[in-house]
């Protein structure tokens, strides 16, 4: 039993994409460079890695909690059994599917044969627009509502950001946005397999469109100090700089750039802010404890503690409620 468990973490540790990663950390020196060549005057190798590795940063104790969390919850996520995103969406498609065919009569797709090179790119163009606009409206939520709000903290406690900062996410929150995942894409995914018989995402270059999603909205680099603009672009794609607008604790900034990939969501719902080149910004949380986040006891058990109080808030304030209506019936 203890060797199956140390092989899985053996396992685990070692499984790594290193293709994608490669793709990830490649972006990031790039990322760098540009950054470096247009802010220092007086270039040399040794300062450029100064500038990219900072030691304000790298030995912040922030810095030192996102390792710490990062591979603490890489070694857990096999054993708390989170099922992958794809559950979620197959079963709300294979119940929308089931609707529909139900509700118009249709016995198999609508399209004869397999789907066609310009049916898959439709396709892949509205599952990624449902995967944004979900993200979207479940982010939105997060900010909004306390209970949400309490997991989520644990992203934003960050005060400072070193790439593996996009992990850090509690297991929990993981666990309810690949169920809120599954409802739109979902849908989507289940009117689509009305019309076609087994629509695949496009592969570019033998890449899954997702992981190229990935790589162009540059998760990695918008969780880093470096402030990556894409012009004319970031009215369409969330770029790294408006990302970090997100994770800033100026009052201004506040609920502001929730998007993925996309940013005209944001300016759609009016949450969009545009950023100022050269803007020095601090992140964080602005709460008496946020130093509380800084440790592997923060980041887990602290969340749990505190959605805790909101639920039993919540009921006590039900309860009493209840109570006091009872009492005017029975007075009356």
């Amino acid at each position: 039993m203890v060797s199956e468990i140390l092989n899985k973490i053996v396992d685990k540790l070692h499984h790594i994409d290193y293709v994608t990663w490669g793709l990830i950390l490649g972006s990031a020196l790039v990322s760098a460079l540009i950054v470096y060549l247009r802010k220092v005057e007086d270039k040399s190798v040794r300062d450029f890695f100064s500038f990219m590795f900072p030691e304000e940063i790298i030995m912040h104790p922030s810095a030192r909690a996102d390792v710490m969390f990062w591979i603490t919850k890489r070694l857990m996520m096999p054993f708390l059994l989170i099922p992958a995103g794809i559950t979620f969406v197959t079963a709300m498609g294979y119940a929308t599917n089931r609707a529909i065919s139900w509700a118009f009569g249709i016995e198999g797709p609508l399209l004869d044969g397999p789907a066609g090179p310009m049916t898959l790119v439709i396709f892949t163009a509205t599952m990624l627009l449902a995967y944004d606009i979900s993200y979207y409206l479940y982010h939105v939520a997060q900010h909004r509502y306390p209970f949400l709000w309490e997991l989520h903290k644990v992203h934003h406690s960050a005060e400072v950001m070193v790439g593996i900062t996009k992990d850090r996410v509690h297991p929990l929150d993981d666990f309810m946005n690949r169920i809120w995942d599954g409802v739109i894409p979902g849908i989507c995914f289940g009117i689509w397999s009305v019309i076609a018989l087994n629509p695949v995402e496009v592969v570019v270059f033998g890449l899954n469109v997702y992981v190229l999603r990935n790589i162009l909205m540059m998760d990695f680099v918008r969780h880093t100090h470096l402030p990556i603009s894409f012009g004319p672009l970031d009215k369409i794609v969330l770029s790294p700089h408006w990302h970090q607008i997100h994770h800033s604790i100026d009052p201004r900034h506040y609920d502001k750039n929730f998007g993925l990939l996309f940013s005209f969501w944001d300016r759609l719902f009016g949450t969009s802010f545009v950023p100022t080149a050269g803007e020095e910004l601090k992140f964080g949380l602005v709460d008496r404890d946020v130093r509380d986040y800084q440790s592997l006891t923060g980041l887990y058990i602290l969340p749990l503690r505190k959605m805790w109080r909101h639920v039993a808030s919540r009921f006590q304030r039900n309860r009493a409620t209840l109570g006091t209506q009872t009492r005017d019936v029975s007075s009356s």
